[in-house]
């Protein structure tokens, strides 16, 4: 799942600039938050005047939400074409829980596991604004609420008994074991002793897909 070049800019040599701002801003952002990052920061590492910086995006704010908003299309797009397959291969009996939340979380795997720092750097930042009480309610319902909505009323369809509340709650619970796996922060490498790797994503979504199923098939009385 490579990034997209933007292709807006009037001339290749902007383009270029304007990518560079993107890719040295969604790394800076990734490691050090929002806070911790100045547009002279970004605009050095990028090689470019901060007035260029300022022209493209203008404020830090707006250049935040380009960083969030330039690779949430294509990973929106992967996971409803996920969802989509495993419909019309369902037919009218409809996909299983597992197949459900397979195509919700095998996309990201994949795409972390392209090796593009790009990648994973985005994937980083998606973690720490989910995680955030600031920004997670003021960004993530924009670009991935109604995503999540289909999978929850494909769900539904799957669990017929439950009551809306456990489906929230049971994706409210998925959501946190896939920021710590986009976050990659070593943490089970250390307390595993090293049996288990956060840069292992094949064993970590083999192992979420599973136990997530599971948890909505007890919550949810099915």
């Amino acid at each position: 799942m490579p990034a997209k070049r933007n292709t807006n800019a009037s001339s290749k040599g902007s383009t270029s600039k304007r990518d560079r701002i993107l890719d040295v801003a969604e790394k800076l952002f990734a490691e050090h938050g929002y806070d911790g990052v100045t547009l002279r920061q970004i605009a050095s590492g990028a090689k470019v005047d901060v007035a260029l910086a300022s022209y493209h995006f203008g404020k830090k704010l707006d250049l935040f939400n380009a960083v969030f908003e330039r690779r949430s299309a294509y990973l929106n797009e992967a996971r409803h074409e996920a969802l989509r397959r495993v419909q019309e291969e369902a037919g009218t009996a409809g996909p299983t829980v597992e197949q459900i939340i397979e195509a919700f979380l095998r996309p990201l795997e994949l795409a972390q596991e392209t090796g593009d720092d790009g990648w994973r750097h985005y994937l980083a930042l998606v973690a720490y604004i989910n995680n955030s009480p600031y920004w997670g309610r003021r960004m993530m319902s924009k670009m991935f609420d109604s995503l999540v909505n289909e999978f929850i009323d494909a769900l539904r369809q799957a669990l017929p008994g439950a009551s809306d509340t456990d489906l929230y709650w049971c994706y409210h619970n998925m959501s946190g074991a896939l920021t710590l796996t986009l976050a990659d922060t070593g943490r089970i490498d250390a307390l595993s002793g090293g049996l288990c790797s956060s840069s292992d994503f094949e064993a970590a979504y083999d192992h979420m897909i599973p136990f997530m199923a599971a948890g909505f098939r007890k919550i949810c009385g099915s």
